[in-house]
């Protein structure tokens, strides 16, 4: 009768190491899925805020950080007391500068493009940081009664035009003659392109403050002012905290908004997408701890005979599951945060190594991967990745918990 008893205890316990190695495999798959996930995350969410900055540094540079609109226009004596009001705390406020602008039309040859015309003069504190972005021609080559004109990369690219070319420049108002009516013309020279990296370049020119206060007929007089402050990003408080004139006040964060909120958007779809790799980890939890409870119900049900509460046992496969997502959460988390810190270096070095280059800098505007490592983003990834965790093993646990004594043992010799 017992014969062949040894033989069966041998296929059991070769069944049984078999069953525990596959588990482990399962176990240690979901450990690598779940770093792996809290990597990508980590070194994707550091990358985007690396260019969420870089963007905004290039557009505060041309962009003013304040725009104030009066319902008259303003002399230069009222633009004068504003500046010395404005200016006695220079640590916000670093300039005050004259306002004249307005949207216009461009059009070369069978090309034409709707842009922001802007007045600007080499005096100006903004003038300087136009200037330090000039890639062809020169600022100050923008002389009064000579309407010339200087225009973004991207805009210079679309109008097929370059130094030297005659634009003609339609304003959106009309000329009421005689003759009939007519739209308001006028023709200009390129004298030069710049580049800041950000949409400005597609929608942004300049020309002398004198020929465009000429063209919208305010004689001596400005449309607003600017303000250029120590700190941009103190742009939106500083303006609840004063007492200014009853203008139209805005930010560059509300002239900017359609951007930003793009940006954001683009940041959450991509943690998003990326978030099915943490799922993935989940779904190879919840196998483990399944498989685990298929192989281990003889043991459970001993436990549970013994005086063990359902409770407990439920307690223990969550603790268990738990360890395996939290290893690879901080596993993930340490290499992730090693990764975006030094990103930029490691890519860097690759180029120098195969000689291929991720940014060309004759191509794009940067030369390096920026990159910037948020600890809120951290703390938001490990928080969420180990939420993903506990509810992955809340069903193999109560399935575990809902094993009886009786019918586990049973069938048990």
């Amino acid at each position: 009768m017992f014969k062949n008893l040894p033989l069966f205890i041998g296929l059991r316990y070769t069944r049984s190491k078999r069953r525990e190695g596959f588990v482990s495999f399962i176990s240690g798959f979901s450990v690598f899925a779940m770093a792996l996930g809290v990597i990508a995350l980590i070194v994707v969410l550091s990358v985007m805020n690396g260019f969420d900055g870089e963007i905004k540094q290039r557009l505060l540079r041309v962009v003013p950080h304040i725009t104030g609109v009066g319902p008259e226009p303003l002399s230069p004596a009222q633009i004068a007391e504003l500046e010395q009001r404005l200016l006695g705390d220079e640590s916000t406020v670093t300039a005050v500068i004259p306002m004249v602008q307005t949207y216009a039309m461009l059009s070369y040859e069978s090309e034409q493009a709707g842009v922001m015309v802007q007045g600007i003069d080499s005096s100006w504190a903004n003038a300087e940081l136009v200037s330090d972005h000039m890639i062809a021609g020169h600022l100050q080559q923008l002389q009064p009664g000579e309407f010339g004109i200087v225009l973004g990369s991207q805009l210079a690219r679309q109008l097929n035009t370059f130094v030297g070319d005659r634009l003609q420049l339609t304003l959106p108002e009309v000329s009421i003659s005689p003759a009939g009516i007519f739209p308001r013309l006028k023709r200009f020279v390129v004298m030069g392109v710049f580049t800041v990296g950000a949409q400005v370049d597609a929608s942004v020119a300049f020309i002398h403050q004198q020929d465009a206060r000429k063209l919208l007929r305010l004689g001596d007089h400005y449309q607003g002012v600017q303000l250029q402050m120590h700190n941009a990003y103190d742009a939106d408080q500083w303006l609840l905290t004063q007492d200014l004139p009853e203008w139209r006040w805005r930010s560059w964060t509300e002239q900017m908004g359609t951007l930003f909120q793009a940006m954001r958007m683009e940041k959450m779809v991509v943690s998003l997408l990326l978030s099915v790799i943490i799922a993935v980890a989940a779904f190879n939890i919840i196998a483990s701890l399944v498989l685990m409870v298929a192989d281990k119900r003889r043991d459970i049900a001993v436990v549970r005979a013994m005086g063990a509460s359902s409770g407990l046992v439920v307690k223990v496969f969550v603790v268990q599951g738990m360890a395996v997502g939290f290893m690879g959460i901080i596993v993930g988390t340490a290499l992730g945060s090693l990764l975006a810190y030094f990103i930029g270096d490691i890519v860097a070095l690759m180029e120098a190594l195969t000689g291929v280059y991720l940014f060309d800098p004759s191509v794009y505007l940067i030369s390096a991967l920026p990159s910037r490592l948020l600890w809120s983003d951290v703390a938001i990834v490990i928080s969420c990745a180990g939420l993903i965790s506990f509810l992955a093993t809340l069903y193999p646990a109560w399935r575990a918990g809902q094993v009886l004594p009786a019918e586990a043992l049973r069938y048990e010799q």
